[in-house]
């Protein structure tokens, strides 16, 4: 009786398996999604894979958008990943305790290209100036401040950069006024008059974003390549 007993008690004392501790997450509620088959296995091995090998890339851009506009930094989000980027956003994917400037930078300074996304934010028309008589122009949108910032501190850092506008924005402002940047990195989207699909299927877009992609690619293999030469090239 007393050997039974022990043996009775060792059992309750084991260790479980595996398979009873998948059982019992099971019945707590927990539900795993194991692939399958062959072909989801591989599937799944290769959507890590290609997260794996995306470069990261600086996207600036607003949170504050409408629903053109979402849909617009969507399409746009899955065209970088698409070319096996990834996109980083200020506050969204990347987040430091430090002063927004710093914020800033150190995004860049990690980054090996920029693409910046200047929305419409601000309807703004001039009613008085500090000098002189007020100019007789009609309202005109603004994007976000860090729009300006941000493109300029990458640039500042060598960054291939990309330029996409949406029509009339910041069109004599800063950064995106005509003649500031360089015509091979500015593209604008006609929001009004042009749906998220046709920008996107327009041999501008397309070129502009390929010869950009490339540079990206360029400036990554660049500046992870060592110092130190370890062979000789000839």
């Amino acid at each position: 009786m007393g050997s039974r007993e022990k043996h009775k008690g060792n059992q309750d004392n084991r260790i479980p398996n595996s398979k009873e501790k998948n059982k019992d997450k099971h019945q707590e509620g927990v539900e795993y999604a194991y692939p399958s088959s062959k072909e989801q296995f591989k599937a799944k091995h290769q959507e890590v894979i290609e997260r794996a090998y995306r470069i990261p890339i600086f996207l600036s851009t607003t949170t504050h958008l409408n629903d053109n506009q979402s849909m617009f930094l969507n399409r746009l989000i899955l065209e970088i990943e698409n070319a096996l980027l990834f996109p980083r956003t200020l506050p969204l994917s990347e987040s430091y305790p430090e002063s927004i400037l710093t914020d800033i930078r150190r995004l860049v300074s990690s980054s090996y290209g920029m693409l910046a996304m200047n929305f419409r934010r601000f309807l703004v028309e001039v009613v008085e100036t500090n000098e002189g008589p007020s100019p007789s122009t009609p309202p005109f949108w603004e994007g976000s401040v860090y729009s300006q910032v941000e493109p300029s501190m990458a640039f500042q850092f060598g960054l291939p950069i990309l330029l996409v506008r949406e029509d009339n924005t910041d069109a004599n402002n800063g950064i995106w006024s005509g003649g500031i940047a360089p015509l091979n990195t500015f593209i604008v989207w006609d929001s009004e008059n042009q749906t998220v699909d046709e920008f996107f299927n327009t041999i501008e877009w397309r070129e502009a974003f390929a010869n950009w992609s490339a540079e990206v690619r360029n400036a990554y293999y660049i500046q992870t390549e060592p110092k130190f030469k370890y062979r000789c090239d000839r």
